[in-house]
């Protein structure tokens, strides 16, 4: 149990590299971007009491044995954007400007994941995180395995508020 428990308690964070000499296009032209956002997609199941209420601990390793009986219900009590709800929105929020080109590196620890921009796309799409191999594109969702990350690039055509979400939407 310890793996898992690790994998929804702390495992939570992007290393990616980029190559040297940059980003290419699958015929080998550069990309450019203008800005970077690394989107961390977590799936949390913390406990509940008798009442439903969500049950509070002193320290993570406290909640041990109580966050495995809730994992093996295999449905998570939140699935979250970079560690909490409503990270991505408010002050949060990813902003681009109109001819920006954005880099989005999104990782899932633990399960698959469709990102999609509602209202863009993902004009080049590196879906395994793998640039040696030729980008994907004009990809409206892309999937990224979990235990993995993946990176799209979307540059910014019109104003307008661009909602980031998992499509599998009933967990947006």
């Amino acid at each position: 149990g310890m793996v898992p428990w690790h994998v929804v308690q702390g495992m939570h964070g992007t290393v990616m590299v980029l190559p040297r000499d940059g980003l290419k296009d699958s015929a080998g032209n550069p990309l450019h971007y203008d800005r970077v956002y690394s989107i961390g997609e977590f799936d949390l199941y913390i406990p509940r009491d008798e009442k439903g209420n969500f049950k509070k601990y002193g320290s993570s390793a406290e909640s041990y044995g109580d966050t495995l009986e809730a994992m093996r219900g295999l449905i998570p009590s939140h699935v979250v954007f970079n560690g909490k709800v409503g990270a991505l929105m408010g002050d949060g929020a990813m902003k681009a400007k109109v001819g920006e080109t954005v880099l989005f590196i999104h990782s899932q620890a633990n399960r698959d994941t469709r990102p999609h921009l509602i209202g863009g796309h993902g004009d080049w799409v590196w879906e395994l995180g793998k640039f040696d191999d030729p980008p994907a594109k004009n990809l409206e969702t892309w999937f990224i395995r979990g235990g993995s990350a993946g990176v799209a690039l979307y540059t910014f055509k019109q104003p307008g508020v661009y909602a980031y979400v998992n499509h599998n939407l009933i967990e947006a």
